[in-house]
């Protein structure tokens, strides 16, 4: 849901204005548990496991972070040299409205060249989370409004300030869709027992249309579905999407998930006149993260498959079956009193991506479709404090075509070497 600059600064005005910012919120608006949960955390408290400032006396918390960057890509030799990029500005709004019952929002304004290439120029304001938490038990607790799909990890859990690179994963924003959100309700739980913890979530709501498989791009491409704002309103097929994950965590070994998503994504019935065949799009996520002890090397990874019904007559560019995923190394090499900080960290890390666009082999001849991308990307950074990060990224990404062609400079650059700064505040 798109908004006016104006809109945007009138809100921002209005909050400030309830009272004077106090200490920060560290228990994130949770109502206090049976029992103590403050060192359990899965990948679905990522959206309350965030820094708030209380205003005054006032119900409401305010936090948010920034991200901005500056790039240098080469391709074969030809570049456009710097390119400066004020990529985000997220605003968390959240209240305590009663007892067990509490309403988180974020609203983001964004221009990621990098993310979903379906993005307008000059980027976007919009409402990327607005939902409503009523907690009848640990187990069993009801959310509604404008939802995070839970599906993977990294769709719930994609603050900058938590990362040491200046690009979100290509598979989790370019054939997944970026940030992916939409109406509707849905059931969640926990349950701690020692160092394990379980998790689950499952929600209804509106999904994809026909845009997956009719856009700009000339591919199966699931982020075109994000242009589309009345997604919040209406559905293309008139049936739901359903979301369900499973999180498995012990805070000694690491944490898994496990998600699905999945329902009908075309128009295939006009005023209760049936007009195409049902066709479905399916998604299967399986995310981990760890930490190895004493080393202190911190792994996360995920990877999703996509399936999709398509046409008889579609060409081989559409694909019916896409995969790819990341893994994420941190090392931290310095911890301690660095200048006037005394918490600060400086770590080695590397990412490694893949993204397979047309898994399979063309009908007509039996051989590999190609259309792949991988990418790797070492990277240092600076953390004075955990809420703040100091990154510099070297990107080498090699692109085929979808007969194993390499791919020139007319998709996208192979060399990038960037620096950016993310901060919470």
């Amino acid at each position: 849901m798109k908004l006016t600059l104006q809109a945007f600064a009138f809100t921002i005005l209005l909050l400030c204005s309830r009272g004077a910012f106090a200490q920060i919120d560290s228990t994130l608006l949770n109502t206090p548990a049976k029992t103590d949960t403050s060192k359990h955390n899965l990948n679905m408290d990522a959206i309350y496991n965030r820094p708030f400032l209380k205003l005054g006396k006032s119900p409401v918390s305010i936090g948010g972070y920034v991200e901005s960057d500056v790039l240098y890509t080469n391709t074969s030799g030809i570049t456009n040299g710097s390119q400066f990029q004020f990529r985000r500005f997220s605003l968390f709004v959240a209240s305590t409205i009663s007892k067990h019952v509490k309403f988180l929002s974020e609203i983001e304004y964004e221009n990621d060249p990098t993310g979903d290439p379906g993005e307008s120029a000059g980027g976007t304001f919009g409402i990327e989370y607005a939902a409503l938490d009523i907690e009848f038990n640990p187990l069993l607790n009801l959310r509604s409004g404008l939802i995070l799909n839970p599906i993977g990890s990294f769709n719930q859990n994609h603050d900058g300030p938590k990362y040491e690179f200046t690009d979100r994963p290509i598979a989790m924003t370019q054939m997944l869709p970026d940030t992916w959100s939409n109406t509707g309700f849905g059931l969640y739980g926990k349950h701690y027992t020692n160092h394990w913890m379980f998790g689950y979530e499952f929600y209804v709501t509106g999904g994809f249309d026909d845009a997956i498989i009719d856009n700009s791009q000339a591919k199966t491409f699931l982020p075109a579905a994000n242009a589309s704002t009345s997604r919040l309103t209406s559905s293309a097929s008139g049936e739901p999407l359903y979301t369900g994950k499973l999180s498995f965590g012990n805070d000694q070994i690491g944490q898994l998930g496990l998600s699905y998503m999945g329902g009908v994504y075309n128009t295939w019935r006009i005023e209760g006149a049936q007009v195409d065949d049902k066709r479905s799009v399916n998604i299967f996520d399986v995310d981990f993260n760890t930490t190895i002890p004493k080393l202190h090397t911190a792994i996360t990874t995920e990877w999703a498959w996509v399936f999709v019904d398509l046409p008889a007559d579609y060409t081989p560019e559409y694909s019916h079956r896409q995969y790819g995923g990341y893994i994420d190394v941190v090392q931290p090499i310095i911890h301690g009193h660095i200048l006037d900080w005394d918490n600060a960290t400086v770590n080695l890390a590397v990412r490694g991506e893949y993204v397979d666009w047309n898994e399979g082999n063309f009908a007509a001849t039996g051989q590999r479709m190609y259309n792949d991308v991988w990418s790797i990307m070492p990277a240092i950074s600076f953390r004075p404090t955990p809420l703040t990060v100091l990154r510099l990224n070297y990107r080498i990404e090699h692109s085929r075509d979808i007969t194993g062609n390499t791919i020139g400079a007319a998709i996208g650059p192979t060399r990038g070497l960037s620096f950016g700064v993310s901060t919470y505040f």
